[in-house]
């Protein structure tokens, strides 16, 4: 199960993500009470080791601007939030980006058909919420066989069924991790990802 731990702003909770075998880290540079700088992300990937993606979360900005970011803090993933079309993933691609491109799960259809993206993130209807929803429902988008990551409403306890009944292939958490909205809990960090991962 692929794990991406969201929201991380501390050198600790980025080292406890990573030590538990997240295999992403993700970073909120956007309008958030979880959002860091550019230049706080360049000091903080320090704390990512190879082999760790490191990707920088957007929501309404437009891809130019969010490649642009993302490249002054040093990240080559992105993460795109909000109405997006076809072209802003050949934006993320023509800028040597690669990209995680998040939908609503009661988003229309045809958003979630493959744009050539790397990753697919669907998300609870209120992105950020972290209020849990029907997951099974996933069964029918039309996901099966690709790489899609579910997020929304997921921690410790739930990780694992949610996962196991919507089909996904990997999982992301931020407020599900949290001892108060923004503030991450190394606990809940580590024994969420050795849930997904069980």
């Amino acid at each position: 199960m692929f794990v991406k731990v969201c929201g991380l702003s501390t050198p600790e909770s980025i080292q406890e993500a990573v030590d538990a075998g997240a295999d992403a880290v993700g970073f909120v540079l956007t309008a958030s009470p979880r959002v860091v700088s550019p230049a706080q992300v360049t000091e903080l990937l320090s704390n990512v080791p190879d082999g760790v993606a490191a990707v920088g979360v957007f929501r309404h900005e437009p891809a130019t601007d969010a490649v642009a970011i993302a490249r002054a803090a040093g990240l080559q993933w992105i993460q795109l939030h909000g109405d997006r079309t076809p072209e802003d993933v050949k934006t993320a691609h023509d800028a040597g980006m690669k990209l995680i491109r998040a939908v609503t799960m009661d988003a229309a259809p045809d958003t979630f058909a493959n744009w050539g993206e790397e990753l697919l993130l669907v998300d609870a209807p209120v992105p950020g919420s972290g209020e849990s929803w029907d997951y099974g429902s996933m069964r029918t988008k039309g996901l099966e066989g690709r790489d899609w990551i579910l997020a929304g409403g997921l921690d410790a306890a739930n990780v694992a069924e949610a996962a196991r009944a919507a089909g996904a292939w990997g999982v992301d958490v931020s407020s599900g991790v949290e001892q108060s909205r923004g503030v991450k809990d190394l606990a809940k960090i580590r024994a969420f990802v050795t849930a997904a991962k069980a």
